[in-house]
């Protein structure tokens, strides 16, 4: 038997979601999959059961996924070396092929299996599907200090977003389908190239005007100085907490994608814990949320 107290408990958590539902109905919500969430086998079910029910309560959710580790991994077993410039995994020909083979052939696969194994219809895509990214070569440059002249790095096969086709995207949503899509891209002149998955979830939900971009992460959201985490920060925030040294590293660019989605059409970002599960429901349809809302 249920007791009164547990029935109060379920109504309190309908009666916080309800205004959410209904001021997300038919908008689109873009999701970069990554970090634990998508390694963690509990994670991994609790997500695909999030992004189910986003579509059933009538949200039309868009999953971008990324997958480095995975593809390190398999590049160790090849024997292929990998080098990193500033970040970024140099992309030769042959490390090329094995990105293809773990976004597109391994992960997207896995990811829509398990959305579907949960009652969602889920559809894989990569950038290249329809011509849906299309990219441009990404140059990276290197200032002149007092000892080196500026150089231009070559990283091979890494691009960045020139344009997205919307026109896929909203057939797929229009049909009741959740795409999935890997962050490959094609050139001009039919060739791949490899783009972090944040970069391409920022210009996916910029050319959808996506109600939110919600970023998944291994860290509890933006944090200040003393390791505190922030519930909402501006652009003028985030350069005063770039200055202070308390966001570096990986969460730079990630920071960075945020931002460009708000500045481009989208009305809120959010970098949130994916190690909590269920975390982007909590995001969506709770006051609290689980992370930082970038504004």
């Amino acid at each position: 038997m249920v007791r009164t107290n547990d029935y109060r408990g379920t109504f309190r958590v309908l009666e916080e979601a309800l205004p959410y539902i209904r001021k997300f109905q038919g908008a689109t919500i873009v999701v970069k999959y990554g970090g634990n969430a998508m390694v963690d086998e509990e994670l991994k079910h609790a997500f695909a059961r999030d992004v189910v029910l986003l579509k059933l309560v009538g949200m039309n959710p868009v999953v971008v996924h990324g997958g480095g580790p995975q593809i390190g991994a398999l590049l160790d077993e090849l024997n292929i070396p990998t080098k990193f410039v500033d970040g970024m995994r140099v992309t030769d020909a042959r490390t090329m092929d094995v990105v293809q083979m773990v976004l597109g052939g391994l992960l997207n696969p896995q990811i829509v299996s398990i959305i579907n194994a949960h009652g969602g219809k889920a559809i894989g895509l990569t950038g290249k599907d329809g011509n849906l990214i299309s990219a441009k070569k990404m140059k990276l440059t290197r200032h002149a200090t007092e000892y080196k002249p500026s150089e231009i790095i070559d990283l091979g096969h890494v691009g960045t977003v020139a344009t997205v086709d919307t026109k896929v995207l909203a057939a797929l949503e229009d049909n009741g389908f959740i795409p999935v899509i890997a962050p490959i891209g094609v050139g001009p002149d039919g060739e791949s190239y490899n783009i972090n998955a944040d970069f391409v979830a920022s210009a996916v939900a910029s050319h959808l005007r996506a109600a939110k971009l919600i970023l998944l992460t291994n860290t509890p959201g933006l944090l200040d100085s003393d390791g505190n985490t922030l519930a909402t920060v501006s652009r003028a925030d985030v350069d005063g907490l770039i200055n202070k040294g308390a966001i570096e590293g990986g969460m730079l660019p990630k920071t960075e994608c945020a931002l460009a989605a708000v500045e481009n059409g989208v009305q809120m970002a959010h970098i949130i814990d994916g190690r909590v599960p269920h975390a982007t429901l909590l995001e969506v349809f709770t006051d609290g949320g689980v992370g930082t809302l970038i504004s």
